[in-house]
């Protein structure tokens, strides 16, 4: 079986802020047309990771690789320039602007030469409708204002962009955390339609129950450190959960809850017996 190059790795990445290890000694792979899920609760350093992914910061030891080559990114725009794209929480739409103008955003296609060179509407709404397509998505009006449209088209919109415009990473930053069960699901579709464009994708998130239908591989952060890696059949989403939330944290919490349900119960029978006692005992 012949072994796949990874589009972008890892390699024992740590990043400190003052005496917080806010990522140490950090390893991953990502592999074209495979979800690598980065499951972990708040404060794991799944931010710091973007960050560092996207040229926001640089690492403070370890390295970046491409195409089996260190990277260092300078910028955003250099972590751009390697296929490298992200897709924040607040996403980068314009809620008062049509779903094509949101499409390009500056980059539309031009016709025409020095003084007579303009925008070429046409093109563009037709380039925004295909690849829209390209992502499940029929749009019925290119002119349809973005701030009309759901959490999980919104979404759509911008996956479809980043695609277009040659990301081969592409870093979802929780896209599943402001929206219903339903929207969810739409937008793991989603994803599943940038994997299957061979597309490497990066899912941030702290669900598993999200993660799991669409990951092919799982790695698990705690505190900046790497808690675990797993391919899809190395694990469960019960395993993922109960790692998640920590096995021996979570039985301790559930006997001490347990505990908490009992205080009722023995404070009624102290006031029985209290009760049953004789007088001046």
């Amino acid at each position: 079986m012949v072994q796949r190059a990874a589009l972008v790795e890892t390699r024992n990445v740590s990043k400190h802020f003052g005496g917080v290890d806010a990522l140490q000694d950090v390893t991953l792979a990502v592999f074209p047309g495979e979800v690598t899920c980065v499951l972990g609760d708040n404060g794991a350093g799944k931010s710091t990771l973007i960050k560092i992914l996207s040229g926001v910061f640089p690492p403070d030891s370890g390295e970046l690789v491409i195409g089996g080559a260190p990277v260092h990114f300078a910028n955003p725009r250099v972590a751009r320039s390697y296929g490298i794209a992200t897709v924040f929480q607040d996403l980068a739409t314009v809620p008062l602007m049509s779903l094509w103008r949101n499409f390009f955003l500056g980059n539309e296609p031009t016709k025409g030469r020095g003084p007579f060179q303009r925008m070429d509407t046409r093109r563009a709404k037709q380039v925004m409708r295909d690849e829209m397509a390209k992502m499940g998505i029929e749009v019925r009006d290119s002119d349809q204002v973005v701030g009309t449209l759901s959490g999980g088209e919104r979404q759509a919109v911008a996956i479809a962009r980043a695609v277009y415009f040659g990301a081969k990473v592409l870093i979802l930053d929780e896209p599943t955390s402001a929206l219903g069960v339903r929207q969810s699901g739409i937008v793991l579709k989603y994803i599943l339609q940038a994997r299957e464009l061979g597309r490497g994708v990066i899912l941030i998130t702290h669900n598993p129950h999200h993660a799991y239908p669409v990951g092919d591989r799982f790695v698990l952060l705690q505190r900046g450190r790497l808690l675990g890696s797993y391919r899809k059949e190395e694990t469960t989403v019960e395993h993922l959960t109960e790692m998640m939330a920590g096995g021996a944290e979570l039985k301790e919490l559930s006997h001490e809850l347990e505990a908490l349900k009992d205080i009722p119960a023995m404070a009624a029978a102290a006031r029985e017996l209290a009760a049953e006692a004789p007088e001046g005992t």
